[in-house]
Formats: C-alpha cells, sequence, structure tokens
C-alpha cells in the first residue's frame, strides 16, 4: 500500500477518533500523561468469526484456501484474506498471535488463547454450538487444567519444553479478557424472526454477557476490553438478502432498520459495562466503539482507495450462492474465483473484513481514540476516568 493512501487513511480516521465522522461519542476522558503501559503477559478472548484464529476450522469445517492469501500465504483458521483485530492486538502488545483453545495441533498458550469460533452468539443456539457460556466454561477447564499441570511441572525438572507452553498462573489475574460478540445474535434474529422481536430480544443476550463477565471476574479476571458490535446492516451479505429495499436503505447503501438494532445494542451494551463497573469495582472495563470506526471507514471507503464497499473479494451470492473457498461452474460461468486485489477490498467475503480493512480499524480503535475511557489496549488495566 503506497505510504501516501495510508497518510490519508490514517487522517480520514483520524476524524472518526475526534467525532468529527461517523457518529464517535464524546467519551470520558483519561491523563494519559499519568498513565504506564499494563504489560499484560496473556490474552484471552471470547467472541465470532471476527476474531476467531482457528477454532471453528479445527473444530467443525475446515477454513479453505484462498482465505490467509495475503498475510498467512495459507489458511490460517480464519475467515479472512489475512490477520483480524485480535492479531493487530497482539502484535500490538508484543504478544504472539493467539492459538485457538480448540486446536490441538501446534497450539501454544504461553502467552493466552482464544476461545472465540466463527458463527458463535452470546445466547445458546444460533449459527454454532460454541455460544458464550460454553467459551466460557472451556476457558475455567483451562485454566484450571493448566494450573494444576504448571505446577505440577514446577516440581519436575523432565518436561521444561512443556511448561514453557503453558501460562503461569499468576498471568491468568494479570491478563487482558477481550470480547467481540453479539453480532451473530442479531443476524440469526434477523433470520428466523423480525427486527422487532430481534431488539426485544437484546436485554437477555447482555444479561447473558454479564452472567459471563461475573464468571471471569470470580476466577479472578480483572481486565477487559468489550467491543460493541459493528454494523451489520452494511454487510454486503445483509444488503443482497434483505428484501423490504431500496427505502431502507441509507446513503452508504447499508441496511439502515438492521445498523439501528445494532445501535441499540451497542446502547444497551454500553449501560451494560457502566453497571458492571459499578458491581466489579477492582476490575478495569474498556468499551470499545467498534460500530463508529467501522461505519466510517464504509462511508468513506472511496476517498481511503477502497473499492466500493458494496463489493467483495471471494465467494459469490449474486446469481449463485457460493462461499469463500468453494468453486462452481454453472452454465458456463465460473464462480468461486477471488479478485486480484483483496487490499483494495473492505468486505473479504460479504461477512467478513480484509486485511486491509482490519489492518485500519486497528489502527483506530487500539489507541484509545473510540473507548470509554480512553486508554489504549496496552493501558487497558487502568479504569479511572475523569
Amino acid at each position: 500500500m503506497e505510504f501516501r493512501k495510508l497518510i490519508l487513511m490514517l487522517n480520514i480516521l483520524g476524524l472518526v477518533a475526534n467525532g468529527e465522522i461517523g457518529g464517535a461519542r464524546d467519551v470520558d476522558r483519561v491523563d494519559r500523561r499519568e498513565i504506564k503501559s499494563c504489560k499484560f503477559p496473556a490474552l484471552y478472548n471470547f467472541g465470532d468469526s471476527n476474531s476467531d484464529t482457528g477454532g471453528r476450522s479445527a473444530s467443525l469445517d475446515m477454513v479453505a484456501p484462498p482465505n490467509g492469501e495475503t498475510f498467512f500465504k495459507a489458511p490460517s483458521g480464519r475467515f479472512c484474506d489475512g490477520r483480524l483485530i485480535i492479531d493487530f492486538m497482539a502484535e500490538e502488545l508484543g504478544l504472539p498471535y493467539l492459538s485457538a483453545y480448540l486446536d490441538s495441533i501446534g497450539s501454544n498458550f504461553r502467552h493466552g488463547a482464544n476461545f472465540a469460533t466463527g458463527g458463535s452468539s452470546i445466547r445458546p443456539g444460533g449459527y454454532s454450538p460454541f455460544h458464550l457460556q460454553l467459551q466460557i466454561g472451556q476457558f475455567l477447564q483451562f485454566k484450571s487444567r493448566t494450573t494444576l499441570l504448571y505446577k505440577e511441572l514446577n516440581h519436575s525438572a523432565k518436561s521444561p519444553p512443556l511448561q514453557s507452553r503453558l501460562p503461569s498462573p499468576q498471568d491468568f489475574s494479570d491478563a487482558l479478557y477481550t470480547f467481540d460478540i453479539g453480532q451473530n445474535d442479531l443476524a440469526y434474529g434477523f433470520e428466523h424472526t423480525s427486527e422487532a422481536e430481534t431488539r426485544e430480544s437484546i436485554p437477555s443476550m447482555l444479561d447473558k454477557l454479564g452472567e459471563a463477565i461475573h464468571q471471569l471476574y470470580k476466577a479472578g479476571a480483572r481486565n477487559f476490553w468489550v467491543h460493541n458490535t459493528g454494523p451489520i446492516g452494511c454487510l454486503p451479505y445483509s444488503v443482497i438478502y434483505y428484501l423490504p429495499k431500496p427505502r431502507n436503505l441509507d446513503g452508504n447503501g447499508c441496511v439502515e432498520p438492521q445498523n439501528k438494532v445494532a445501535q441499540e445494542f451497542n446502547e444497551q451494551l454500553r449501560r451494560k459495562v457502566l453497571q458492571l463497573r459499578a458491581q466489579l469495582p477492582a476490575a478495569a472495563f474498556t468499551y470499545v466503539d467498534m460500530y463508529s470506526a467501522k461505519y466510517s471507514l464504509i462511508s468513506n471507503a472511496k476517498k481511503l482507495g477502497f473499492e466500493d464497499p458494496s463489493q467483495f473479494c471471494c465467494g459469490s451470492y449474486y446469481g449463485y450462492h457460493i462461499g469463500c473457498g468453494e468453486k462452481a461452474i454453472v452454465n458456463g460461468t465460473v464462480y468461486g474465483n477471488p479478485c486480484p486485489n483483496p487490499s483494495e477490498h473492505i468486505s473479504w467475503d460479504g461477512i467478513h473484513y480484509s486485511d486491509a480493512a482490519n489492518a485500519l480499524l486497528a489502527k483506530t480503535v487500539l489507541d484509545g481514540s473510540l473507548a470509554d475511557p480512553k486508554v489504549s489496549v496496552g493501558e487497558a488495566c487502568h479504569s479511572s476516568m475523569t
């Protein structure tokens, strides 16, 4: 990517951080001069395909090529041509990319684990069996078993290589716990009920999220980084399959009724985080406005050198439905070939963002510009607000 284009991207995304575009909230500020880096020793993530680094691919169905082609040069278990925001977060914290908890081949959990799986939702049901409560249960078992094994190995000089792949028991309380989940709850609701019923179900979703965080807190977790959900109505998949259009499309071609439900989810999530801060005063909570970052990126796609944001690179929902990584020939037309220039697309496969888009989104949110309180990801152990 050309240097001039990158500077333009950062300048426009800087307007998001200042609240000049994208509807960014005026969140509480922290005096950054008084903040020191938290030096998180580990990262534990819970979520869906937006942050899945191999869980679904290892447990249900393999994520096939050309996924991973841009950065990893091979499939990496991610629904993307390259990295996800959780990968850029690990880079920012100086940690290795997270191994998926469900992946038994070549995994290293010394600096954390990823419990996110593609299709997961907060509540049971939906597109995946690995709902949030199950992910929390997996984490609690992981913590219990690795702590016991670590202590056993501490008294043995025969297994240092194995111990080097396990988290230190102390790291669990010092680690950062991240959440990026809820999009599939909304998507499943839109598909199987109505927008009104989906909106009405938001409180029960967030009650489940609150229960999950309380369980982690009881197990010793103290630092939480919570993403709100993105503009689901802007996903090319949503636009293609939303029938009551065009009267319900906004100026960017997004499905406005779906985005309004996402915004309602986010407002209730923000209030839930405030409630959790009051209930768990020893914990540090950072609420991150991913919605504004993603919507502003879509709104400024052409200025940033991207193709029309309704277009995507891999798979097809036009004429013939075929997922990324599959191919078919219908009436002489080949479906499934990826585009030659994924870095020019915001959407990789109609649902998930490209490596190039994720890189820009990470630069926007990880510095704390769209966070409440305004702390960077490396400072997220600080909960004081002024």
